[in-house]
């Protein structure tokens, strides 16, 4: 069997079936473009399920990565994925916007499914090799994986939001996650707040001593090790957002979206997955206030709505489809004329060609999430905007915030708040965009996630070379845990 020194355990391999089902293609996202450089170089492997259902897929090699499948059948994925991943932790992590169901044969699933992977991840890496588990389907892997191979170096990233203790003490098997989680000797947070969240917790529910980053965890040995807590903000590529923003067809397409919508003065769009967290229904009620109260019109101003498709088999998102479908009808039908709409909405995804091309487009971004781990999309639009103009309007609730202050930032349960700053956006002279997406594209471009990726592998290889309490000690004194300073506005004129 191949064995790797590093390996990636991710609930998804980076790869999807081409549409003849013959062969293989790279998934998009910016999880696979931040490590693909990291596994060639390491002859890495990848373990993670092939996308289908009930269909075994033989270890192979893509691209200078070797891809180590995990065969979950039709009920894993009801169970593991759609129930308790999706249906439990999802909405019991975003402040329980949605109501979480907790169901026993869910969670038994969960631990039986985690086991699979941990299992997968054991048998493919090398002796004292390092492995990377990535997000909130596989939280047990690191406990598992540690006590079948103690000799690896295991990390851990949590891509979406850490819940408050009140929040996080609903769930039944709140120790099993916290015991699963510090398996790991490096545990990756979106935002110095949920690391925070994760460190109260396991003083809450295990008693365990926390000290700065550090949370001293008991051994198998009846001794103690460090485990490190952390905030490592993602982000994205942000230099192929600006090459593609240069091309010129990419421009040209951008023309013509805007000639297709009648060309009115400002654009507004809003680009998400299908998913109540996203904040679409407080976007759409406060576009539609705004349209009533005579502050906007449709011969002024189009909103572009393009929600892509997001479980669909889980009875909260048919609700969801159904409700943002029936307001964005209301709207439309109240105010569209023969030549203009109000909102123009998609429910479809799009390459990333056809997403640049919107976003210069743009003149308005709206990212008006209720709870968000990051949101990449408001640092795509900040990246593309290779013109320093366009206005990003961004939640405080999504991590994003903590990095972009230069953004118009609302609270989006404060409809007429929201309305404001709308129309701030939409009224905002040129300087002052410019003043302000040039502090934001700096941001992006500074902090890529080629940068994130090598910040937590960096902290990692401080544990797979030292023991974990020496390891812990030197990061935390390096790092004084606070969070990321919002950037500055730059007040030279950006012409």
């Amino acid at each position: 069997m191949t064995q790797a020194d590093f390996v990636v355990v991710a609930n998804r391999l980076p790869v999807d079936r081409t549409p003849d089902g013959e062969g293989w293609r790279r998934s998009p996202g910016g999880l696979v473009t931040a490590l693909e450089p990291v596994m060639r170089s390491a002859e890495g492997a990848w373990v993670g399920w092939a996308g289908q259902a009930d269909v075994t897929v033989d270890p192979f090699d893509f691209d200078g990565t070797h891809l180590v499948p995990v065969t979950l059948s039709a009920s894993d994925v009801q169970l593991y994925y759609e129930g308790f991943s999706n249906d439990t932790i999802w909405p019991l992590y975003h402040d329980v916007i949605a109501e979480p169901t907790y169901k026993r044969a869910w969670w038994d699933a969960y631990v039986k499914v985690n086991q699979r992977f941990a299992q997968a991840a054991a048998d493919v890496t090398a002796d004292s090799g390092i492995v990377w588990v990535q997000d909130y389907q596989l939280q047990l892997v690191p406990k598992m994986l540690r006590e079948m191979r103690p000799d690896l170096t295991i990390g851990y990233f949590h891509h979406i939001p850490f819940p408050a203790y009140g929040l996080y003490a609903q769930l039944p098997w709140r120790k099993q996650v916290l015991e699963g989680l510090l398996g790991a000797d490096v545990i990756g947070f979106q935002r110095v707040a949920d690391a925070g969240n994760f460190a109260r917790a396991v003083r809450r529910q295990l008693r365990y001593e926390t000290k700065a980053s550090g949370i001293l965890v008991p051994d198998a040995e009846g001794g103690t090790r460090v485990a490190l807590a952390k905030a490592f903000p993602i982000s994205i590529d942000a230099e192929s957002y600006i090459e593609l923003a240069q091309k010129p067809e990419i421009q040209q397409r951008a023309k013509e979206i805007r000639e297709g919508l009648g060309n009115p003065r400002k654009i507004l769009l809003g680009v998400d997955r299908l998913d109540y967290t996203k904040g679409i229904r407080h976007r759409l009620k406060a576009w539609g206030e705004l349209l009533e109260d005579g502050r906007a019109s449709v011969e002024d101003a189009t909103l572009v709505q393009v929600a892509s498709p997001s479980r669909e088999r889980v009875e909260a998102y048919v609700q969801l489809r159904d409700e943002i479908e029936m307001t964005v009808g209301r709207i439309n039908g109240d105010y569209d004329t023969t030549t203009h709409t109000a909102i123009r909405y998609l429910h479809q995804s799009y390459p990333r060609e056809e997403m640049v091309a919107l976003f210069l487009a743009a003149d308005v971004m709206l990212v008006t999430a209720l709870r968000d781990g990051m949101n990449l999309v408001a640092k795509e639009y900040v990246a593309s905007r290779i013109d320093n103009r366009g206005v990003l309007v961004l939640s405080e609730f999504a991590g994003a915030a903590d990095e972009m202050g230069s953004a118009l930032l609302i609270n989006p349960h404060d409809i007429d708040g929201l309305k404001d700053q709308i129309m701030r956006a939409i009224d905002m002279p040129a300087a002052e965009q410019g003043r302000r997406m040039r502090a934001l594209r700096k941001r992006v471009r500074d902090h890529d996630v080629e940068d994130w990726s090598q910040d937590f592998l960096e902290a990692l290889s401080v544990f797979h070379e030292k023991s974990s309490r020496a390891a812990a000690e030197q990061i935390t004194r390096d790092d004084d845990g606070s969070t990321p300073e919002r950037e500055p506005i730059d007040e030279t004129d950006a012409g």
